[in-house]
């Protein structure tokens, strides 16, 4: 067997959304053989055209040597992980890599369930678009056991530009993917409401962060979201603003669990609350943008 055959995994991925499809294809492209499950099976059709072998149930999915899934929220890993009976359906040792951003509290709870079945769980959240994930070029935080991560690491860097170790427990990468959003949410909502100021005097907001994004904040978070912000570009969206509720959502019970006071993760619910009361569900969060020139009103000043 070459070192090539050698190397080359058994995975199923669960979760074939924009971010966990191109992930997935990414794995093919890798040399692995690729199983996948989505609960809407139609996503599942482009990853087959590609070579990846379709599961009719989650259950077969998890036969592999290592199950990777991307599920949207705590309520949707929690029904196809922990309350399927899919973990039972998995032999022991097998390793679960969950990609997923989820709560603190459910982190804990899912690396206890596999603990108790003798299964091996890598907590592995990312930073990045889909355009990172179908360029292989997200950032991974990865907790877990270092032999269990050294064991999967070539299935997480072929989907990775780099993995940053965050220690042994699931729920440190939990916080950590946590916090980060919450700081992408704050740099979109001070862009928001810069640019509402801005305009207000007639400077536009491409003409402003432009500046901005050259200068004093020259930085991939403000250059991609300021570039959406300055064009409007809200469709089709990347991350959507109901995900980002959730996240500052998780970011404020991680918070009060800990008692430590987030007070601007509240200002950042509410605006979101208000673009999603505003019928903007389907928009890119940096739609906030949205929120804070209706505020202002500058529509009607002109």
């Amino acid at each position: 067997m070459t070192n090539d055959e050698d190397a080359c995994m058994k995975v199923g991925f669960i979760g074939l959304g924009a971010m966990g499809s191109a992930m997935a294809s990414n794995l093919l492209a890798a040399g692995h053989t690729v199983t996948v499950w989505n609960r809407s099976e139609a996503a599942a059709a482009p990853l087959v055209s590609l070579g990846a072998k379709l599961a009719r149930t989650a259950d077969r999915v998890a036969q592999g040597d290592v199950l990777c899934s991307m599920l949207a929220n705590d309520q949707a890993v929690r029904e196809v992980i922990l309350d399927s009976g899919l973990l039972d359906a998995m032999d022991p040792g097998t390793v679960h890599v969950n990609h997923a951003t989820i709560s603190v509290a459910l982190a804990k709870e899912v690396a206890e369930e596999h603990a108790k079945r003798g299964l091996e769980y890598v907590s592995a959240p990312v930073f990045g678009r889909p355009d990172a994930a179908a360029a292989a070029k997200l950032n991974m935080l990865v907790a877990g056991k270092l032999a269990v991560v050294e064991r999967v690491r070539p299935l997480l860097e072929a989907m990775a530009v780099k993995l940053w170790p965050m220690g042994e427990q699931a729920e440190r990468a939990s916080v950590a993917k946590i916090a980060g959003n919450f700081m992408l949410a704050a740099a979109i909502e001070s862009m928001a409401e810069a640019t509402a100021l801005t305009r207000a005097y007639g400077v536009s907001a491409a003409d402003f962060l432009d500046v901005m994004t050259s200068t004093l904040f020259a930085s991939p978070a403000y250059q991609g979201y300021g570039k959406l912000i300055a064009e409007e570009r809200f469709k089709p969206a990347g991350f959507t603003l109901p995900l980002g509720l959730k996240d500052v959502e998780l970011a404020l019970t991680a918070g009060g669990t800990a008692r430590v006071p987030l007070p601007f993760a509240g200002v950042l619910r509410d605006s979101l609350l208000e673009a999603l009361a505003g019928g903007d569900a389907e928009l890119d969060w940096s739609a906030l943008a949205q929120v804070a020139a209706r505020r202002a009103h500058l529509d009607e000043r002109k």
